[in-house]
């Protein structure tokens, strides 16, 4: 019996959040049209933002390759070596492909194949399913009526809409917008929207979404970091269909020997409204599986906006059911990382050509698309 009626062999490992983040610096809608020569009929940058705002598609299908270099040689190869499967490695530096079905917020799948086997993420109606091969265990979710999205996995969130729907709901005067014609992508007509940062302080240089001219989702988003000629990041259909899924696409049926976990999304939801991811949890108080969070974890805080903007959080104590072989681990790849101090105190900086991360003795840690010198001033504010 087979777990999906098809089931391709893949690779994948998305740093999609990364350029999310990174497009949510938004942008102010300007009036460029694109170049006379283009094959497409002329479109401003301000139409083109409409264009993918309004945009909606029944369904589609596809192959999506993401390639990273984010300059980070040295904690790549740590992380490689740390971990078994080695995805966190090429996450910093590697390529990776998925295949997506989509029909609708409530018929989507997505499935990850890395070296230590396959992930699978299905959500078809009411019913969320979560399997992985290296272990062969599946997780089901039944999802009530009324339940916020943000109760149940959202395999959604991962669709080229999405990412469009993060660029656009931070739009601000921080962004230089304008078009550079025509593009191909996937066998497809799209049109090239630039999005560049007017804050120099910013280590992004540009981002450019290809805009499929007829459907107007994104079907290409580059990440370029400031000087350079190749995109750190790029996330790009390699194959597109606009057909819909057949719902046999959404079916899930364990494979034999599978332990079946059964969790209650309404239970889920009414201890994630007591306890919300990042919010400081009473010592002994329960959360959502999968939402574990030791006592005292606080909520990440935003410092400064636009594209210079730092996330803070602070690292919450050590758990005592920990295990000592992942903590020595995680301190190993810690101490790969040039040191650094001042009168803030001391740290470790992780630092590539898009990013900057610093992680300080206290347990403080903050990262941004800036310089470790604007990291330093922030940590510097207590």
């Amino acid at each position: 019996m087979s777990v999906f009626r098809s089931r391709p062999a893949l690779r994948w490992l998305v740093p999609s959040a990364a350029a999310v983040v990174i497009i949510g610096g938004g942008a102010a809608a300007g009036t460029i049209v694109a170049s006379a020569d283009s094959p497409l009929p002329d479109r401003s940058a301000a139409q083109l933002l409409a264009d993918v705002q309004n945009a909606k598609v029944d369904g589609f299908s596809g192959t999506v390759v993401e390639t990273a270099d984010l300059g980070l040689p040295a904690i790549a190869s740590a992380v490689g070596n740390a971990a078994p499967s080695g995805n966190l490695a090429r996450l910093l530096g590697g390529s990776n492909t998925a295949r997506v079905w989509y029909a609708g917020e409530n018929q989507a799948r997505l499935a990850l194949v890395g070296t230590d086997g396959e992930t699978d993420m299905i959500r078809s109606g009411t019913d969320v399913w979560l399997w992985r091969s290296a272990d062969n265990t599946a997780t089901h979710l039944t999802v009530p009526a009324g339940s916020p999205e943000k109760a149940v996995p959202s395999v959604a969130a991962l669709t080229p809409q999405q990412v469009a729907d993060q660029a656009l709901a931070s739009i601000t005067p921080t962004t230089k917008v304008e078009t550079t014609g025509a593009a191909k992508v996937a066998g497809r007509d799209a049109y090239e929207l630039v999005l560049s940062p007017k804050d120099t302080a910013s280590l992004v240089g540009q981002v450019r979404l290809a805009i499929d001219a007829e459907k107007h989702i994104p079907l290409r988003v580059d990440v370029y970091a400031k000087n350079a000629t190749n995109p750190a990041v790029r996330v790009a259909f390699q194959q597109i269909s606009f057909t819909t899924p057949d719902a046999q696409e959404f079916k899930f049926n364990p494979p034999p020997g599978a332990k079946v976990t059964d969790e209650s999304s309404k239970a889920m939801a009414e201890q994630h409204q007591k306890a919300p991811l990042g919010q400081k949890v009473a010592p002994g108080q329960k959360v959502a599986p999968g939402q574990k969070r030791p006592a005292g974890a606080a909520q990440p805080t935003v410092i400064g906006k636009g594209w210079t903007s730092i996330v803070s959080l602070k690292m919450p104590a050590p758990d005592a059911t920990a295990k000592k072989g992942d903590a020595a681990e995680m301190q190993t790849a810690l101490n790969i990382l040039p040191k650094v101090s001042g009168t803030w105190g001391s740290g470790h900086l992780l630092s590539g050509s898009l990013f900057s991360a610093l992680i300080t003795d206290d347990g403080r840690v903050f990262v941004g698309a800036v310089t470790p010198a604007a990291l330093e001033a922030a940590a510097a504010k207590k």
